[in-house]
């Protein structure tokens, strides 16, 4: 294939869309340790237009089911993403995949808020619950001067599109509860965006330390709530 690296397809989506992306705070990415980028998601656009915004490749996890549909398992093979497991099975192969990409040094992107602002319509400025399990990442991972890095994506001008009828879905992932409502997948297309670099989120030894019993879900709660408020804040400035 001419073009293999997940950043040069990135790009390509992009420019093939006409998509125009402004960035800011770009001086706040970290240029050395370990990184975990985690973002709002309402787009199939966001992971390339975050390889873009970083000018590095990032491996995404994606949801279940786009690994199960044929083409777009493809599609997303050649982003770099890797899909993740059904619920029985998804946080402990959520978590040795990221591991083992960190310790090589490579760029981790995550979407706490799951699949419901892919599947169900929202506006640019809404921002849903963040999962923790990124959280439990950052204070388990074996790395030292370990960050996590919030990211908004604030749409400026956009197309959405319906594709595919949610329930047609249950076919390739049963286990997605968002599947088993009546309605159609909106597909979102940015035409112009903004990508906004928050500050990043240092994980210290004293905090590692202290993640255990009781402590350990008030640390989650903490470091879950400052990294959404921070991107919350952000999307206010982006989205104007």
């Amino acid at each position: 294939m001419l073009f293999s690296d997940p950043l040069q397809i990135s790009r390509l989506f992009l420019t093939a869309f006409g998509t125009r992306l402004d960035n800011y705070y770009l001086e706040r990415i970290p240029k050395d340790g370990a990184v975990l980028v985690v973002s709002n998601h309402r787009s199939f656009m966001d992971a390339p237009l975050l390889m873009a915004a970083m000018n590095r490749p990032v491996r995404f996890a994606c949801h279940h089911y786009m690994g199960q549909v044929p083409v777009l398992r493809e599609i997303i093979d050649q982003f770099g993403c890797f899909p993740l497991e059904v619920p029985q099975q998804r946080q402990q192969s959520f978590f040795q995949q990221a591991v083992r990409l960190l310790q090589a040094r490579q760029m981790v992107g995550v979407f706490p808020e799951g699949a419901e602002p892919m599947v169900q319509a929202t506006s640019p400025q809404e921002i849903g619950e963040f999962q923790r399990g990124f959280a439990h990442l950052a204070l388990r991972v074996p790395i030292a001067n370990f960050a996590i890095l919030p990211v908004a994506i604030a749409s400026q001008e956009e197309i959405t599109n319906s594709v595919v009828p949610l329930q047609f879905l249950r076919w390739f992932d049963p286990s997605e509860p968002l599947f088993n409502q009546s309605g159609w997948h909106p597909m979102v297309v940015y035409q112009r965006v903004n990508i906004l670099i928050g500050r990043p989120y240092r994980i210290t030894a004293a905090q590692q330390q202290a993640y255990q019993g009781k402590q350990a879900r008030s640390l989650v709660a903490e470091i879950t709530e400052t990294c959404r408020t921070e991107i919350r804040e952000l999307l206010t400035q982006g989205c104007y």
